[in-house]
């Protein structure tokens, strides 16, 4: 497969359209594309992405392959149009316009790179995107002094971002302690600087802020009595405002603790076999990178919920640069904060091999870990074994009695399906005709979840598609070998 290719449907997996990329169908207008190429150049440097995007050819909505008839190598009033481009965006911009053939279709893939110094102009005018919308620089005062302050002392990290003045004045007994308890050194001469706790200017930054024997960064486990943060809060474990590696490992003691071994009975003939409530080196896995992985910089903690059917850990931020989510998936992890995870590498607390992702997708499945523009949540569902998987994971899929009886009365009750994937079959019960798009919307699950979660069903002979994916419509099977 060729790089491009490989690249765009990297850039179509995405969940969101971001300030670095957006995506486009037909659309073309001489003056607009040169602003979108300021805006995507600035929004790349404030991600800090090396590199934009723009590809023709695809729904911006449900990121069905179309494919398009836009073609730069035109001459616009007289003059080649990529010539027009380069002659008014200032600085130069070496952006680079290719055709790329997908799935049969032709697709335009535009390659931007970002702004580098100062912000990238088109006629005189700097452009940024905010949300998918382009907009003029000019108008968002706050988004130009973050773009400049990039452009001038780069990307914002835990390690060059000063902590607040309040906490200028910090303490590391504690990480003296869970040093010496792991049988490592830590000496005290040359600890911030191996550790990396000061800024350029010699003042402590965020990182030392989160390793501190104080802070007022609270790292909380909500324990609700429902299936939902709509139902009564049970109770609230505060394990937060002290250094991060402590508050973790409670976190996981308290993992350990409610992970019960259940009896199961079940066509018991000799001996019983003894079921964990949830696989913890899933959860373990989830805990050390949303940890890991969290964007700190707002002070911010992961966000641990818990709720009668599941365990949801929620880190702020998604994706680190340059990660893209087919890599994401098979455990090729490129940090969110760089020293942050080679502290805990050093600490033996994690390891390189990145083991983390494949184990919670081997034990629950990609649809386990919902990935958003602004936050990564992976679910841990429990396996009580005193309940049918219907019982426990259909959970009110739908109000529709019929529905109900359609979706139970297909399915082979030895084949254990995903809550996601009987409220695909429930929606799909309700209306055969509803597209990929609008399941996403109706449940909350990207696109790229819904689309394997369908072709899931269909390899296991519930679910089929009749029809081309415009105008035909699902039908759920009803195999005598599987009533």
């Amino acid at each position: 497969m060729a790089k491009s290719e490989d690249l765009i449907r990297n850039l179509l997996s995405l969940p969101h359209e971001y300030e670095w990329l957006d995506i486009k169908g037909i659309w073309f207008s001489k003056e607009e594309i040169g602003e979108y190429i300021s805006a995507i150049s600035n929004g790349a440097a404030l991600c800090g992405r090396e590199y934009g995007y723009v590809v023709w050819g695809v729904d911006d909505t449900s990121h069905e392959i179309t494919g398009t008839t836009v073609n730069f190598d035109n001459d616009i009033d007289h003059e080649p149009y990529k010539h027009y481009l380069a002659r008014n965006l200032k600085p130069s911009v070496t952006f680079e316009v290719e055709d790329v053939q997908v799935d049969g279709k032709r697709l335009v893939l535009l390659t931007v790179p970002s702004a580098k110094s100062v912000p990238t102009k088109f006629s005189s005018q700097a452009f940024i995107r905010i949300g998918s919308s382009k907009e003029k620089l000019s108008k968002f005062p706050e988004w130009e002094i973050r773009l400049l302050n990039v452009l001038s002392n780069g990307i914002p990290t835990i390690v060059n971002t000063a902590a607040p003045d309040y906490a200028q004045e910090l303490t590391f007994e504690k990480l003296f302690m869970y040093y010496g308890a792991k049988g490592i050194e830590l000496r005290r001469d040359t600890f911030k600087k191996s550790l990396k706790l000061l800024t350029a200017d010699g003042r402590y930054n965020i990182m030392a802020l989160l390793l501190s024997d104080a802070n007022d960064i609270p790292i909380r486990v909500s324990v609700f009595s429902g299936l939902s943060k709509a139902d009564a809060l049970f109770s609230v474990k505060e394990y937060g405002n002290s250094c991060i590696l402590y508050a973790m490992d409670k976190i996981l003691e308290y993992g350990d603790a409610i992970n019960i071994i259940q009896a199961d009975e079940r066509g018991r003939i000799s001996e019983r076999k003894d079921v964990p409530l949830f696989d913890y080196e899933a959860f373990h896995e989830a805990i050390l990178n949303a940890f890991i992985h969290n964007k700190w910089l707002g002070l911010n903690a992961p966000m641990i919920s818990v709720f009668t059917d599941r365990i949801e850990i929620l880190s702020h931020g998604g994706l680190g640069l340059e990660q893209d989510m087919e890599g994401f998936y098979k455990g090729v992890s490129i940090p969110v904060n760089e020293v942050l995870a080679s502290l805990f590498l050093q600490l033996r607390l994690s390891e390189r091999s990145g083991r983390g992702v494949p184990k919670i997708v081997g034990a629950y499945g990609r649809e386990s870990i919902r990935i958003e523009k602004n936050f990564i949540v992976v679910t841990i569902p429990f396996n009580r074994i005193n309940v049918t998987p219907f019982e426990l994971n259909e959970d009110k899929a739908t109000e529709n009695p019929t529905v109900k009886a359609t979706v139970r009365a297909t399915v082979n009750p030895t084949v254990k399906l995903t809550k996601n994937q009987i409220g695909i079959l429930a929606k799909i019960a309700e209306n055969p005709k509803v597209t990929l798009t609008e399941l996403s919307e109706l449940l909350g699950l990207h696109r790229a979840s819904i689309a394997e979660n369908t072709s899931k069903l269909q390899k296991l002979g519930v679910l089929k598609r009749v029809g081309s994916d415009k105008n035909g419509y699902w039908e759920i099977k009803k195999d005598d070998g599987i009533q």
